[in-house]
């Protein structure tokens, strides 16, 4: 007598290979048979006419506080996610010193958009080391399995106070003591360390993050902390599209031989530099020929910032019209909005004050700026953005913004295409995603709570790609299984998931693929404190298992619980 048979499904095992007809049987919160199973089960599942796959694997999060207080990850877990590796770029909440948890907070509210208020609300701070941290996660019931990482920029602020910002170059015994802190983050059970080294990372005061320009003398000495512990990848947020990457690429490089430490960088289309990704997955692939372990994170659509009016961005956020109106409720906004005289001032003052700038930016971008729509299109035609459209049509871009803002009253959402889309068009994308040496990424579940929601990628990358795709051609589902499970897990050396086998973790999606898709993005308000997040729900799952459990069924939580804290790689 099993716990659970899964009966006739189409069998996509995560290992890439073809798919097949067959069953799954589960005992306990493993995987026992595949094939043909005989015997019967406590639960039999009819899954004929359903897709089969590993939970995915989502490597690139920021659920370092929501971990704290949301047991079921949202929206992770409403797109089959059964394991999130968090603490990227740099950030998070461990190690602290006490009266340092307010400076943490603020941190990550200016790096990944995610408020301050929910974060002080929900996070009960009852730690100051980063095995401390860790414990607190575990002491949480929770849906999905999570693994983090040591966060440079904590770990700078508590070896070097205010210098941590101030000076660049980290003294020896500045190293000394941040590297023990990430060999001991990673023996209690961190699966890796990041940092950031972009310019787009600032404090709530302007400047950069501690670590973004540490030399390689700081980067090596956390590096060997990392080689004394056995394990763990360094991620890395950077700029390299941006500027001569071959520098930088040597001592990653030399640091991943060195210290025989796996890097993972962030890699997208760049519009000042539109074919830098490709130079830079050369270098990465001569790396790896020279004995590196150097690896690229990239994503399956862009990186695309959705501006809207309850959001953080919006082309008229700036405008003197609009900023008298945020005294209102959201109703009487809308109302006033729609007044032709309000309308014409908010388009034609010019922008000042706070957000003038950023709003002024937007004002300049009318070519990248598109109607999302429900459901929404991530790949359109440049003769959809507002520059085109307004010359097509006889209007001016501003008013063909603010009738998207005003659409779905007042909930409207414009599509500004950041990163990965130069050319209009997803080839580029396609090319990142299919290169050796890479790993799909890009979702930051939890972050940008007001501008960004690209936490829906596994889905999107399953049926865009996988289904919808009109140009450009489609690719094979069972390679695209392997991307977002075997693939994913085995960087972080999570061996025990992401493969539909006997002996492994019983991480399972049932997927009505014909139904697979994703909504349009809306503002909730369900943070602590009400905060506001973007969210956007999924169809099409039939039901997702973890270890063995059911815990997602036709798009609701079933209330089971069997996710933990990740502590280190694993082995079935």
């Amino acid at each position: 007598m099993h716990d659970i048979i899964i009966r006739g499904g189409s069998i996509y095992d995560g290992t890439g290979g073809s798919s097949f007809t067959g069953d799954v049987a589960i005992d306990g919160d493993r995987i026992v048979a595949v094939g043909k199973v005989d015997g019967r089960a406590r639960r039999e599942i009819d899954a004929h006419g359903l897709m089969v796959a590993p939970g995915w694997v989502d490597i690139h999060t920021h659920y370092d506080g929501q971990a704290l207080w949301d047991p079921y990850l949202t929206p992770s877990s409403w797109h089959g996610c059964t394991s999130v590796v968090m603490g990227n770029c740099g950030v998070g909440f461990a190690p602290v010193h006490p009266n340092q948890e307010d400076w943490l907070i603020s941190l990550m509210e200016s790096v990944e958009d995610i408020p301050g208020a929910a974060l002080s609300d929900g996070i009960d701070w009852t730690w100051q080391s980063f095995p401390g941290y860790l414990d607190a996660l575990d002491a949480k019931a929770r849906a999905i399995d999570i693994g983090t990482q040591v966060p440079h920029c904590a770990v700078r602020a508590f070896v070097m106070g205010d210098r941590c910002i101030d000076e660049e170059t980290a003294g020896e015994d500045d190293i000394r003591k941040m590297a023990d802190i990430v060999q001991e983050g990673l023996e209690a059970g961190a699966l890796g360390f990041s940092t950031s080294r972009t310019i787009f990372h600032k404090t709530r005061e302007g400047e950069y993050v501690p670590g973004t320009y540490a030399g390689a003398a700081e980067m090596f000495g956390l590096a060997a902390g990392m080689q004394r512990a056995g394990h763990g990848v360094l991620e890395m947020a950077t700029d390299l599209t941006l500027k001569a990457g071959k520098p930088e690429l040597d001592w990653i490089r030399d640091l991943s031989i060195r210290y025989g430490v796996p890097v993972s960088l962030l890699l997208f289309q760049n519009d000042d530099a539109p074919r830098k990704y490709r130079e830079l997955l050369e270098e990465i692939r001569r790396a790896n020929a020279e004995g590196g372990q150097v690896y690229a994170q990239v994503s399956g659509r862009t990186a695309g910032l959705l501006l809207c009016l309850e959001g953080s961005l919006h082309p008229f956020q700036g405008k003197p019209s609009f900023r008298a109106l945020l005294g209102l409720s959201r109703e009487e906004r809308i109302a006033r909005m729609k007044d032709p005289a309000v309308r014409e001032a908010i388009i034609t003052e010019e922008s000042g004050g706070k957000g003038g700038e950023m709003a002024e930016f937007f004002l300049k971008g009318w070519h990248k700026m598109f109607r999302l729509g429900d459901p929404p299109n991530y790949e359109p035609d440049r003769s959809e953005c507002f520059a085109e459209r307004a010359q097509t049509e006889g209007r001016r871009p501003e008013d063909i913004a603010y009738d998207t803002l005003m659409e779905f009253d007042g909930k409207g959402l414009i599509y500004f295409p950041l990163l990965n889309y130069t050319d209009y068009d997803f080839a580029p994308v396609r090319e990142m995603l299919t290169a050796p040496h890479t790993h799909f990424s890009g979702s930051d579940g939890g972050a940008h709570c007001g501008v960004i929601c690209d936490v829906s990628l596994p889905t999107f990358n399953m049926a865009y790609w996988g289904r919808d795709r009109k140009k450009g051609g489609l690719m094979p589902l069972e390679w695209l299984v392997h991307r977002q499970t075997q693939s994913t897990a085995s960087l972080h050396g999570l061996n025990d998931r992401g493969v539909i086998a006997p002996g492994y973790l019983a991480d399972i999606n049932l997927i009505d693929f014909d139904r697979l898709g994703i909504d349009a993005p809306r503002m909730a308000y369900d943070l602590p404190t009400g905060a506001r997040r973007l969210i956007q729900r999924a169809t099409g799952y039939h039901m997702t298992i973890k270890s063995g459990m059911p815990i997602m069924e036709n798009g609701q939580e079933t209330g089971a619980l069997p996710g933990a804290l990740i502590r280190g790689p694993q082995s079935i």
